[in-house]
């Protein structure tokens, strides 16, 4: 029989011969009440329990730390299970992305898509033929590129596709530069906007300005449609937004 993790306060722990073993591996959070996964994470030693330390020494709000306090509201602890182990990072980020995925991101807390998920996330046939055939393309125009990953749905009319294009984005003055916004779903190009105008969006005190657009479609730029521009996006980012020959 395989010895329990140690148990210290709240939350419980790896041994030391443990932790010095398992190298990088990749865990899920699932909630006891109703077995559903709602976390999924990547990391070494005891990573897989400091979520629920965090939730119950922390008054920080997020939807993964509100799940786990009220998992412990009922009496009930979290269910850890870890799904690969002895990997190394990179083998665990790929682990992480394909779970993250499969799964879906609008069922789990976690901020964002996982490690890849861009360039070789879960795709349909047609949108795989769609993306090793895309052509690479060139923005030689003033544009910022909005990445519409948590946003795009397949299917998506030209209306839902504007709306969600167009903000709220956490912008500053460089925006006034775009003359164009390019909507862009798995390295992509899926939409090109003329910017017409700006507004703002209202915030909270001491939060970022947001900004929507104003705009029509561009019909000069439709070439871009379809267009590969992973290049130009480069490594993966929490900022879903890029300019684009916008000066710095």
């Amino acid at each position: 029989m395989q010895p329990e993790p140690q148990k210290v306060g709240n939350s419980r722990r790896f041994s030391t011969a443990v932790c010095e073993r398992i190298q990088f591996y990749v865990y899920v959070l699932r909630d006891p009440r109703d077995r559903s996964i709602f976390y999924v994470g990547k990391g070494t030693g005891n990573r897989v329990f400091q979520h629920v330390d965090e939730a119950l020494e922390s008054p920080r709000a997020s939807d993964k730390l509100e799940r786990i306090r009220a998992i412990h509201a009922a009496g009930l602890p979290v269910d850890y299970q870890i799904v690969r182990h002895g990997m190394n990072e990179e083998q665990a980020f790929e682990v992480e992305s394909a779970l993250i995925d499969w799964i879906g991101i609008d069922g789990l807390a976690n901020a964002v898509v996982g490690h890849y998920a861009n360039n070789r996330g879960k795709m349909s046939v047609d949108e795989i033929v769609a993306f090793y055939d895309a052509k690479p393309v060139e923005i030689e125009v003033p544009a910022f590129i909005v990445i519409l990953n948590r946003l795009f749905e397949r299917g998506v009319t030209g209306e839902k596709l504007y709306e969600i294009s167009r903000g709220d984005w956490a912008m500053g003055p460089r925006r006034e530069q775009a003359k164009y916004c390019i909507a862009a779903y798995r390295g992509l190009v899926r939409a090109v906007y003329r910017v017409e105008s700006w507004e703002p969006v209202p915030t909270k005190p001491g939060s970022r300005a947001r900004w929507r657009f104003h705009g029509t479609v561009a019909d000069d730029l439709r070439h871009l449609i379809g267009g590969d521009i992973t290049a130009i996006l480069g490594p993966a980012s929490q900022n879903p937004v890029r300019y684009v020959n916008c000066g710095k």
